[in-house]
């Protein structure tokens, strides 16, 4: 007696595409990426008219060139980091922070650096005097490597974030991060962040 060939019965796959197109959705939906933030500036105001562009020339006092060469050297004024440990104070050069940092707050009223004014701000800090005119300006190579230009960047802002964190201990007593936001905004007016970063050039560089 022949023997019946048993048919396997069909698999249903209608189904499969929308179960992938699901399986899509729940990964998109669940999943993090990496998103890029981009450094806060407050750039200083253009001059309006030639009187105050002549004013801003005249004024030099009031500006902090921090150049960064084609070899990764970085240039202020006199002071010259070769590498990053040097920018950082790790080889006890002073640091490009505390550069900086000494630059905005002028304490002795030296006429290398910003002028100093007086300025009435809310309770509890009153009358204080401070360089509101003061502007760092960060110039480029077009050749600089990107992790010292980040570096650069970096020791700019710690400094600030450094000089608001000391006044809000000082007139608060927490650190800034624990000010209400009307706090922080005062603390802002006394401290306003202002790196100008101009267009990356050919400035080159000695070895």
């Amino acid at each position: 007696m022949a023997k019946k060939t048993r048919k396997v019965p069909d698999v249903n796959t209608s189904s499969t595409a929308d179960i992938a197109f699901l399986l899509l959705i729940f990964f998109l939906v669940t999943s993090s990426m990496d998103t890029d933030s981009g450094l806060a500036r407050q750039l200083p105001p253009p001059p309006q008219d030639e009187l105050n562009l002549t004013e801003m020339k005249i004024q030099k006092r009031n500006l902090l060139v921090v150049l960064v060469n084609s070899l990764d050297q970085t240039m202020v004024g006199d002071t010259h980091y070769d590498n990053l440990r040097q920018l950082q104070g790790k080889t006890g050069k002073q640091s490009l922070k505390d550069k900086v940092k000494e630059f905005v707050i002028n304490a002795n009223n030296n006429e290398d650096m910003p002028e100093l004014f007086e300025v009435e701000f809310d309770a509890p800090i009153g009358k204080l005097r401070v360089t509101k005119d003061h502007v760092i300006s960060l110039q480029n190579d077009n050749t600089t490597s990107y992790k010292t230009y980040l570096a650069v960047q970096n020791e700019l802002v710690r400094a600030y974030n450094e000089l608001r964190d000391e006044a809000s201990r000082r007139y608060f007593n927490r650190p800034y991060e624990e000010l209400s936001l009307d706090e922080q905004e005062l603390i802002r007016k006394v401290y306003p962040q202002k790196i100008s970063e101009a267009e990356p050039k050919s400035y080159g560089g000695n070895k």
